[in-house]
């Protein structure tokens, strides 16, 4: 396992998310907020997913999900540290947060495979 590179994805996640959650925060709308949180959570792991399966030869699915627990525990354990709640919707987030890195861990083997295969075709 890459835990480095797997703890650096979930950081580099929880980043590309405060930046998606910025135009809310300005406007003064909780609602983009947490629904920008919530749904970008997904989107922001898969990337970072991405990221960690380039340098992999194997076990994609597990490191994205691993990314995805990362940027969940780098969100939660100085919140709950704190004592301050969240809006319940946002365990929804953090379930995409690790089911987005899972799928970004997907696509990354699949287009490896494919690029693998595409090479050996043409040998």
């Amino acid at each position: 396992m890459h835990w480095g590179r797997t703890i650096a994805g979930g950081f580099i996640a929880e980043v590309m998310l405060m930046v998606a959650v910025m135009p809310g925060l300005a406007m003064g709308s909780e609602p983009v907020v947490i629904w920008t949180a919530v749904t970008g959570a997904g989107v922001v792991t898969f990337l970072s997913a991405l990221w960690v399966a380039r340098t992999l030869e194997s076990r994609f699915v597990a490191h994205g999900a691993l990314t995805g627990l990362a940027a969940t525990l780098i969100y939660l354990i100085p919140i709950l540290a704190a004592g301050v709640t969240q809006p319940a919707v946002y365990w929804l987030g953090h379930a995409l947060k690790i089911l987005g890195g899972a799928a970004g861990g997907l696509y990354a083997a699949r287009r490896i495979a494919h690029s693998r295969t595409a090479m050996k075709a043409s040998v």
